[in-house]
C-alpha cells in the first residue's frame, strides 16, 4: 500500500467530521441521533456522498436486520417463554447456587445470539429478579455475569449485535476502494463467528466462576436492588413500609378543595396512592385532582404516621378497605421498580414535567441513584440514565409504560397479553428464518424479514406491537453514521491513517499484535462514542491496515467489529447502563470487575480470530 499519500481537502473534511462526532458524544450535550443527523446532512453539504447514496443508509441490509431482529425478539417474548425459563433454570440447578449462575448466563448468551443485546438484558431482567427472590442471590451478583454473558453471546452469530450486522455491509462497501490486486473481500456468513463468541461466552463464564464472583461477593454490601416485591425489601431499601389505609375528607378538614400535589406535600404526610371522588377511585390520581367532602384517600405508612395525620388534618380512618379493596389486589396492582435506560425521553426531565401519573398511572415514589435514597420531593427531581425508579401502579398500566421503551421494568409482575399457544409456532417460524438466513442465496435481511412476515400472519405478535418493539433511536442513528464510513473509505482518508500508523511502528511488527492494538483501540474508541459509531468509523481504517502490513483485512475487520463492544466498564454500553442502578455497582466496582474481563476479551478475540483466519 503507498504510504506516501498526500492529506487532501476531502481527507481533512472527513477527519474533522470524526472528530466532532467524537466531542459531541463524549460530552453528550446534544443526543446521539441528533448528532448522526447533523453528520449525515454535512456529509451530504461538502459533496464528500454523493446525493443519491447519501440515504442509502435507512434502506441497507444492516438496518433491516437490526429492526427484523428487534421485532423477532418481542414476538418470542410474547409466546412467554422467558416466564417458563425462571423454573427451568431452578430445576435444572437441583438447588446449587454455582450451577445456578453458570446456566442462567449460558442460556442467556445463547439467547443474545439471535437478538439484540439491550432487548436481551430488559428480558432477563425480570427473570434476575425472580432468580434473586426465591433463591437469595443477591442481585449484584447476578446482573453483571449476565450482562457480560449476554455480550459474548452476542458474537455466536452475525445478527447476535449491532457491530456484527453492520460488518458485512462495510465489508462489500470496502471493496469498491481496494487497491489494484487486492481480493474481494466476501460478507461472512451467519455462523462465521460461532467458534468465536462460544470461546468468548465460556471465558466470561469462566472469569466470574473462578475469579469475579469472588469480588462480587466481597463487594456486595446489601445496597443493590434485589426486587421480590415484598414488603420487608421496599421498607429496608426505601424506607417504604407500612399497610393501606382509607382517609374519608369531613367538612371540617383543610384538605378540601386541596390538590392531591398540595396535601402530599403537607408535613408528615404518608404516601397518597389512590383517590375516590365522585364516585370514581382510581390508583396514581393525577396532582391536580381537587380533593372535596367525602372524598376518599387511600394512604400507605406506619399506622401512626397515618392516623396522626388523620387527627390533625379531620379525616376519619378505616382499616377496612371498602372503597379499594379491589385496586390493592396484589395480582392487580403494586409497588415495582424500573431503570431508565441511556435511550429513554424521561432523561432530563422530572416527574412533574412527565405527569406520570395523569398519563401512565404510575405513582413515582422514590427514586435510587448512585446508592442512595431520595425521598423528597421526587417529582422535582431530574432523571438521569442508570435511575431506580420505585412506582405504585396498576399493573396493566405498568405494561404500559414499559412498552414505550422509556423504562425497563426489573421486577417481576404480572405482564400485559401473552400468547403461550403460539411458543411452538413461533420456534418454528423462527427456525424456518434462521435456515433461509444459513442459506448463501438469501441476505440475512430477507431471511430474517421472512420470520417477521410470518409471525405478524400466524398472530405471535401484532403489528402496533412490532412497531413498538423497534428502537428508533438505534436504527436512526446507525442509518445515519454508515455513510461516515463510506467517506472515511472513499476519501482515502482510511487509508492515509493506516499508512502513516504503519510507518510509526517498528520494523517487523508482528500482525498479531498489531490485531491487538487494532482491538484495544476499537475498545477504547466504542468508550467515547457508540459501538455503532466505533465501528463504522474504525472498520475502514482496519482493513487498509491489514492491506499496509500484510494482514488479512477480514480478520481485521472482524476484530474491530468484535471489540466495538468489548465495555464492561461504563454506561456507554447500554446493557451496562440497565443494570448499574438496579445492582447498585459503582464506576470504580464496574473498572476493576470490568476491566480484567475486557482484555480476557481482547486477546480471545484476537487468538480466535487467528486460528480460523
Amino acid at each position: 500500500m503507498d504510504t506516501a499519500l498526500t492529506l487532501t481537502t476531502d481527507m481533512k473534511l472527513v477527519l474533522g467530521l470524526v472528530g466532532f462526532t467524537m466531542v459531541m458524544f463524549l460530552f453528550e450535550r446534544i443526543r446521539a441521533d441528533v448528532v448522526a443527523l447533523v453528520v449525515l446532512v454535512l456529509l451530504g453539504l461538502s459533496g464528500l456522498v454523493e446525493p443519491d447514496e447519501l440515504f442509502n443508509g435507512f434502506s441497507g441490509n444492516a438496518v433491516i436486520s437490526i429492526v427484523a431482529t428487534m421485532i423477532l425478539g418481542a414476538g418470542l417474548d410474547r409466546t412467554g417463554a422467558l416466564n417458563r425459563l425462571a423454573g427451568w433454570l431452578l430445576r435444572r440447578s437441583r438447588g446449587m447456587e454455582s450451577r445456578l449462575l453458570i446456566l442462567t448466563n449460558a442460556v442467556a448468551g445463547i439467547n443474545s445470539s439471535i437478538m439484540q443485546n439491550p432487548s436481551v438484558m430488559a428480558l432477563y431482567m425480570p427473570v434476575a429478579a425472580r432468580l434473586s427472590s426465591r433463591t437469595g442471590i443477591a442481585l449484584p451478583r447476578l446482573l453483571l455475569p449476565l450482562a457480560a454473558a449476554i455480550v459474548m453471546g452476542g458474537a455466536l452469530t452475525m445478527v447476535g449485535n449491532s457491530p456484527l450486522i453492520l460488518l458485512n455491509d462495510l465489508l462489500i462497501a470496502a471493496n469498491a476502494n481496494l487497491p489494484s490486486g487486492a481480493a474481494t473481500l466476501e460478507p461472512l456468513k451467519m455462523f462465521a463467528p460461532l467458534p468465536i463468541g462460544l470461546a468468548l461466552l465460556a471465558a466470561s463464564i469462566a472469569y466470574f466462576h473462578f475469579f469475579g464472583d469472588k469480588r462480587l461477593r466481597h463487594d456486595d454490601d446489601g445496597t443493590g436492588a434485589t426486587p421480590a416485591r415484598t414488603q420487608s425489601y421496599f421498607s429496608k431499601a426505601y424506607g417504604i413500609d407500612g399497610d393501606v389505609y382509607e382517609l374519608t375528607v369531613t367538612a371540617d378538614s383543610p384538605l378540601v378543595g386541596m390538590s392531591l400535589g398540595e396535601a402530599e406535600a403537607l408535613h408528615n404526610a404518608p404516601l397518597l396512592l389512590a383517590l375516590k371522588s365522585d364516585g370514581e377511585a382510581r390508583l396514581a390520581p393525577p396532582a391536580d385532582t381537587r380533593i372535596w367532602v367525602g372524598s376518599v384517600l387511600g394512604a400507605m405508612g406506619p399506622k401512626q404516621q397515618v392516623s396522626d395525620f388523620a387527627q390533625n388534618h379531620f379525616l376519619r380512618l378505616s382499616a377496612r378497605l371498602r372503597n379499594f379493596g379491589d385496586l390493592f389486589n396484589p395480582s392487580r396492582a403494586g409497588i415495582s421498580e424500573a431503570v431508565v435506560p441511556a435511550t429513554s425521553k424521561f432523561i432530563g426531565k422530572n416527574g412533574r414535567d412527565l405527569q406520570l401519573r395523569k398519563q401512565m398511572g404510575l405513582s413515582l415514589l422514590a427514586i435510587n441513584r448512585d446508592k442512595s435514597v431520595l425521598r423528597e420531593n421526587v417529582r422535582d427531581v431530574n432523571l438521569r440514565a442508570g435511575d431506580m425508579l420505585v412506582f405504585h401502579s396498576i399493573w396493566t398500566d405498568l405494561h404500559e409504560a414499559a412498552a414505550s421503551k422509556d423504562l425497563v421494568v426489573v421486577t417481576d409482575y404480572p405482564k400485559g397479553e401473552q400468547r403461550p399457544h403460539k411458543f411452538k409456532i413461533a420456534m418454528a417460524i423462527f427456525a424456518v428464518a434462521m435456515l433461509l438466513a444459513l442459506s448463501s442465496r438469501l441476505p440475512v435481511s430477507i431471511a430474517l424479514m421472512t420470520g417477521v412476515a410470518g409471525m405478524l400472519i400466524a398472530g405471535v405478535i401484532h403489528i402496533d406491537e412490532a412497531y413498538a418493539a423497534i428502537n428508533w433511536k438505534t436504527v436512526f442513528l446507525m442509518a445515519c453514521l454508515i455513510p461516515l464510513g463510506w467517506a472515511m473509505d472513499s476519501s482515502g482518508a482510511a487509508a492515509w491513517v493506516a499508512g502513516h500508523t504503519i510507518e510509526r511502528l517498528p520494523t517487523g511488527t508482528p500482525v498479531w499484535l498489531l490485531e491487538i492494538l487494532v482491538g484495544l483501540f476499537t475498545t477504547l474508541f466504542s468508550l467515547v462514542i457508540s459501538h455503532v459509531g466505533a465501528t463504522i468509523v474504525t472498520v475502514p481504517l482496519a482493513i487498509n491496515l491489514a492491506l499496509a502490513a500484510g494482514g488479512n483485512p477480514t480478520a481485521f475487520a472482524l476484530i474491530v467489529a468484535l471489540s466495538a463492544s468489548n465495555n464492561f466498564m461504563t454506561a456507554s454500553n447500554p446493557v451496562i447502563s440497565m443494570i448499574t442502578g438496579p445492582a447498585g455497582y459503582s464506576g470504580k466496582e464496574l473498572w476493576k470487575i470490568g476491566g480484567p474481563l475486557s482484555l480476557i476479551y481482547t486477546i480471545v478475540a484476537v487468538a480466535m480470530v487467528n486460528l480460523l483466519y
